[in-house]
C-alpha cells in the first residue's frame, strides 16, 4: 500500500485552511449585511441591506486577492486578505455603490413595471441589466484584486466589456453564486461557514480568465493534429 506523501499533506492542509480562513474572514468583513439577513425579512429590509451591501465589496475583493496569492505559494491567508482589505477598501467600497445603486435602480424599475402592459417589453431587458451588472462586479472585483492602483473608469469599462464577450463563463459563475445564495436560506450555517469560499473561488477562477487580455496573460495553446508521414 502507497503511502501518502508529505506534500499531499500540506497541500489538502493548506487548501482546507485557505477556505476555512477565508469564510472566516469574508463572514466578518460583511457581518453588517449577514447579521441583517438573518434577523430580518429580506422582502421588507431590503433599504436597509442596500446601504449595508457595500460594507461586503472591500472583503470580497481581499478574498479573490488571497485566492491569487495562494495560487502564487503564498499560505499566509490572515495576512494577505487583511493587506488586500487594507489597499483596496477605498475603490472597492466605492465600486459596491455603484453597483448596488444600479441595482436598486434596476429592480425598483421591474417592479413599478411588471404590473403595467409595457412590462412585457421592459421588463426582460431590465433583467438583463440585472445580469450585465451582477458580472460586471464580479470581474471589476477581481481586475481591483489584481491591479489594486488600477483607476475605477478603466476598471469598470474593461470588467463591463469583457464579461459580455465572454458570456458563457459569467453565467456559469453567476449560476454558483445564485446555488450559494439558495444554500444561505435554506442552510446558513454551513452556506457561511463551508461553502462561501469554494463558490467565491470559482467565481474568481472564471472573472481571472475573463481578464486574460488586459492582464497580459497568454492563451491557452490550442492542439494541433498531428501529421504522420506514411
Amino acid at each position: 500500500m502507497k503511502r501518502i506523501s508529505h506534500n499531499t499533506y500540506a497541500t489538502v492542509f493548506g487548501v482546507a485552511y485557505l477556505g476555512l480562513m477565508t469564510n472566516l474572514l469574508l463572514l466578518a468583513s460583511c457581518l453588517p449585511f449577514v447579521v441583517l439577513l438573518v434577523i430580518t425579512d429580506p422582502a421588507l429590509s431590503w433599504p436597509m441591506l442596500a446601504v449595508v451591501a457595500p460594507l461586503c465589496a472591500p472583503g470580497i475583493t481581499a478574498a479573490f486577492a488571497t485566492f491569487r496569492a495562494h495560487g502564487e505559494g503564498e499560505n499566509r491567508v490572515v495576512r494577505t486578505f487583511l493587506r488586500s482589505w487594507k489597499r483596496s477598501w477605498r475603490k472597492a467600497m466605492l465600486l459596491g455603490v455603484v453597483v448596488t445603486a444600479g441595482l436598486v435602480v434596476v429592480l425598483v424599475d421591474v417592479r413599478f413595471f411588471a404590473p403595467l402592459q409595457a412590462g412585457v417589453a421592459v421588463v426582460p431587458v431590465l433583467a438583463v441589466l440585472t445580469v450585465v451588472l451582477l458580472a460586471g462586479a464580479l470581474v471589476a472585483f477581481a481586475a481591483l484584486a489584481e491591479e489594486p492602483d488600477a483607476g475605477l473608469r478603466r476598471i469598470a469599462r474593461a470588467s463591463l466589456y469583457l464579461s459580455v464577450r465572454r458570456w458563457w463563463l459569467s453565467l456559469v459563475s453567476l449560476a454558483v453564486i445564485a446555488l450559494q445564495a439558495g444554500l444561505f436560506v435554506t442552510m446558513p450555517a454551513i452556506a457561511l461557514g463551508l461553502t462561501a469560499a469554494p463558490a467565491l473561488y470559482l467565481a474568481w477562477a472564471n472573472a481571472r480568465y475573463i481578464l486574460r487580455p488586459v492582464l497580459g496573460d497568454p492563451e491557452p495553446a490550442r492542439a494541433r493534429p498531428a501529421h504522420h508521414s506514411v
